[in-house]
């Protein structure tokens, strides 16, 4: 079933620029995927109503999605360090939707997980590896949720290095680098990084 639309917009940025105005800052279109850039104060509000609204019935959370753009150069669609990105599903016309807020060092991101349960565990894994905080999905102090609780930094924020370099951990101890440390698998190898054992039968 193919997602409603008024005129050349789909009725979702339609009815989301009627209810909240300026709050939503821009809508992409980007291969075949819409997305709604909003204010980060007004996200959990915008998604409630995406959620609740009888039009719309954006009502199955399927993920969030952090990324950085401390170094990026190009175009951007928000302004802030990093971009927190959650896709929804609307059940009822079997349709995607992209809501996208940004956010800088110091900022909070309301949490979702009052309108999706499902929400909490994506919002802890953006929290641990990029360090984005959000408001009412706190981590406990001194407690990591992937990473070991004595992890120094966020691994997905550009400037964490790539591998090959010591693990920094606290009291001034380091923990073995990547090609210390030969691990085989069956999928692809790269020399030095994950093994070098040609194991994969090709």
């Amino acid at each position: 079933m193919a997602y409603p639309m008024v005129g050349d917009e789909r009725l979702e940025a339609v009815k989301v620029r009627e209810k909240f105005g300026d709050s939503l800052l821009k809508v992409k279109e980007y291969r075949g995927e819409t997305y709604l850039c909003v204010e980060r104060e007004s996200l959990a509000d915008v998604v409630a109503f995406l959620k609740d609204d009888p039009d719309l019935q954006y009502d199955y959370f399927v993920e969030c999605v952090g990324v950085d753009y401390g170094q990026w150069e190009h175009e951007r669609d928000l302004t802030g360090r990093f971009e927190v990105v959650y896709n929804l599903y609307s059940l009822r016309h079997s349709s995607r939707l992209f809501v996208k807020v940004a956010v800088d060092d110091g900022q909070t991101v309301p949490s979702l997980v009052n309108l999706f349960l499902g929400a909490e565990y994506p919002e802890r894994e953006v929290n641990d590896l990029f360090g984005v905080v959000f408001k009412g999905n706190e981590a406990k102090p001194n407690q990591r949720f992937l990473l070991p609780d004595d992890w120094v930094g966020y691994p997905l924020r550009k400037e964490y290095p790539l591998g090959g370099e010591d693990v920094l951990f606290p009291h001034g101890t380091r923990g073995p680098a990547i090609e210390d440390i030969p691990m085989p698998h069956a999928g692809e190898s790269w020399e030095g990084k994950t093994g070098s054992e040609d194991i994969s039968g090709r």
